[in-house]
């Protein structure tokens, strides 16, 4: 197991950490420990530690700063913890835990079976050789689902592009001053299209363009992005930025368009 998983105060100093390169510098030591699940009294004596080991500094008024060593830190521990976690995930779990995918074909119970990922959902085949391979716990006609386990082997995902459109409030235009020849030319390529804000819903009614997803889109943009599905973002001015923040959190790529018309 890695070190940081060895100890408890290892685990919490990287929580503070990480808790600090968020909120510095004005980071609030009781806000910490009602976030993290400790006394504030034990982050108190954390962020001394973590100052004397040069993790953080602080200019004396209670505004701490996360050095270049402590990013190197979290950044060394936080890898580590992903490989653990794939690990996890490709070594243990897909042993015990059972995928639910479709049946391109008809599949008896136990049958060795090949997985595809296809317009972001699981399908199974006897005959379409991929590099993800399982076996079934039941059997299925074709369009049915069918739980797969002893999962092995890596499914294979379309690079998924995501284009984040950038349209005005109300008060600067809103959907009159979107280019909308524009929005209907990138929303063709996309197989999955997100609409924040009512300025983004009404341009998108205006060229016939119906969204998958309106609220949570930024969390349901990411998960397309995983499942291989191509996003379309179109999203006020105001809320683009928190929306290329979390796409950059899972080392996400994107395109940004501003559709105001000029």
């Amino acid at each position: 197991m890695i070190d940081i998983l060895q100890s408890k105060s290892g685990i919490t100093k990287f929580q503070i950490l990480t808790e600090v390169a968020a909120h510095q510098p004005n980071v609030r030591q009781k806000e910490i420990a009602e976030k993290i699940g400790v006394t504030p009294q034990a982050v108190s004596e954390y962020i001394k530690e973590l100052t004397a080991e040069g993790f953080i500094y602080s200019d004396g008024r209670v505004r701490y700063r996360i050095t270049k060593k402590g990013v190197e830190w979290v950044l060394e521990n936080a890898a580590d913890m992903k490989r653990y976690a794939n690990f996890v995930m490709s070594d243990i779990i897909s042993h015990v835990s059972t995928w639910t995918a479709i049946a391109d074909e008809d599949i008896e119970k136990g049958e060795n079976v090949y997985l595809q990922m296809r317009g972001g959902l699981l399908y199974v085949s006897k005959t379409t050789e991929t590099g993800a391979t399982g076996i079934t716990i039941s059997a299925a006609e074709k369009g049915d689902d069918v739980g797969v386990t002893n999962l092995l082997g890596m499914i294979d995902l379309e690079n998924a592009s995501i284009t984040v459109c950038k349209v005005p409030r109300s008060e600067r235009g809103g959907s009159r001053n979107v280019d909308l020849e524009r929005l209907q030319k990138l929303a063709s390529s996309k197989s999955y299209i997100a609409a924040i804000g009512v300025e983004s819903l009404v341009a998108m009614k205006k060229v016939d363009i119906i969204p998958d997803v309106m609220y949570g889109a930024k969390e349901s943009v990411v998960e397309a992005a995983f499942h291989g599905l191509s996003s379309l973002v179109l999203a006020i001015d105001e809320e683009v930025p928190q929306i290329m923040s979390r796409l950059e959190m899972e080392n996400l790529e994107y395109e940004l368009v501003d559709l105001t018309l000029q």
